[in-house]
């Protein structure tokens, strides 16, 4: 298998741009209709994936290591598509169709067997990593909805009963799903983890997001949804220690805050925690009386709102950070930061101009919300930004 063949070959085939995924899947659809269910009706987020996979998978095929790692999860976690090891031969066919389309003249008898060679060993790594993945998680939980309650237009709280036990560590995030819609979207559950099993998931309404739309307007108490292995640990405590923590929320990001903040309560740790709320507008805080009764209820968490939008002066947006940077210096501490991708991003940015190193800093990947956490990190750099559906952000 010659690597330099490979890559610059789909160097020549990425060049033109949207059109490989819609030829690659027109292809497979055609050649095997039964593969059309697995995926969403809406397939334009479906082909940025496949590009993006396709180029990282090439990009690093020189570095098995890595790869194998990153093949490994993505086999694993695709058992929620239903996918299983007899749908790998059609994708392969659908591939070097596809490869073979664009390169036209190029294409060579030598780049063929490249190909295969590469493709074969993407399939036998994901499917060999799915097995084994049998025997730990089933590929998807179903799960009932026990409460639902709107907490403005577009903002929803739900609580959910898995049929099984779900394991997770706060600050994780979970794939969800609703029958009827066949997206996955990630959510971090805002609570730490219970003994009766269940689950808060806090949702805003993406515009245009199939699953955020569905769980905030068209579910209610006793329907069903579908509900992911959990994944990523960007926002988990394990590498704070026994830190002091500052904790900077904006929007549904206070999910996961409010599961790490239930975590050092159950810890009986004494950890010191400060708490900055921030939203545009005091209408906009939905979980006040939660909120309220974690600060009452220890003596360790301070808790500060920050208001972005001051009459005052027009023009001119406030976010939390800001707030606690001009409150004191927390240099000592390990902070904590969960909100859309723009406040994620104005927040690192102030903290590290600011003196803090990337070491304390907590959060997330940036960007391509469409799948989880493990992706992102295995996929995209730090600079990259979407306003892609998140869900619990």
């Amino acid at each position: 298998m010659d690597v330099a063949r490979l890559k610059q070959s789909w160097s020549a085939v990425a060049a033109h741009g949207d059109q490989v995924p819609l030829y690659f899947y027109s292809t497979l659809f055609l050649a095997h209709p039964e593969t059309r269910q697995m995926f969403p009706t809406n397939m334009a987020g479906q082909r940025d994936r496949l590009v993006t996979a396709l180029g990282h998978i090439v990009t690093n095929v020189d570095q098995l290591d890595r790869l194998v790692g990153f093949l490994q999860d993505l086999g694993a976690d695709h058992r929620k598509f239903a996918v299983r090891a007899e749908h790998y031969p059609a994708v392969g066919e659908a591939l070097i169709a596809t490869l073979r389309h664009f390169l036209a003249e190029q294409w060579t008898e030598e780049l063929a067997q490249d190909w295969t060679a590469a493709y074969g060993l993407v399939a036998q790594v994901m499917t060999e990593a799915a097995q084994a993945a049998e025997s730990v998680n089933p590929p998807w939980w179903v799960a009932e909805i026990v409460a639902h309650e709107r907490r403005g237009f577009d903002v929803a709280v739900l609580t959910l009963r898995p049929q099984y036990l779900l394991p997770f560590t706060p600050g994780q995030s979970i794939g969800v799903s609703h029958p009827s819609v066949r997206s996955w979207r990630y959510y971090s559950p805002a609570n730490a983890p219970r003994a009766d099993g269940t689950l808060e998931l806090h949702v805003r309404a993406a515009p245009g997001g199939a699953v955020s739309s569905r769980l905030v307007y068209g579910t209610s108490v006793g329907d069903q949804i579908h509900l992911a292995a959990p994944v990523g640990d960007q926002l988990t405590l394990w590498s704070a220690g026994s830190s002091d923590l500052l904790l900077l929320a904006g929007g549904t990001g206070w999910a996961p805050v409010k599961a790490l903040v239930e975590q050092v309560a159950a810890e009986g740790s004494r950890r010191r925690v400060d708490l900055y709320v921030g939203a545009r507008s005091r209408s906009e805080f939905y979980d006040t009386d939660a909120i309220d009764k974690l600060a009452s209820s220890f003596p360790w968490l301070t808790v500060t709102y920050v208001v972005g939008a001051d009459p005052q002066r027009p023009g001119e947006l406030m976010q939390a950070v800001d707030r606690a940077l001009a409150d004191g210096d927390w240099r000592t501490r390990h902070v904590y930061v969960c909100g859309s991708d723009e406040m994620v991003t104005h927040s690192v940015q102030a903290l590290t101009r600011a003196g803090y190193h990337a070491g304390q800093l907590h959060h997330e990947g940036l960007g391509k919300h469409w799948y989880g956490p493990a992706w992102r990190t295995a996929v995209e750099s730090p600079s990259t930004t979407d306003n892609s559906e998140r869900g619990a952000r």
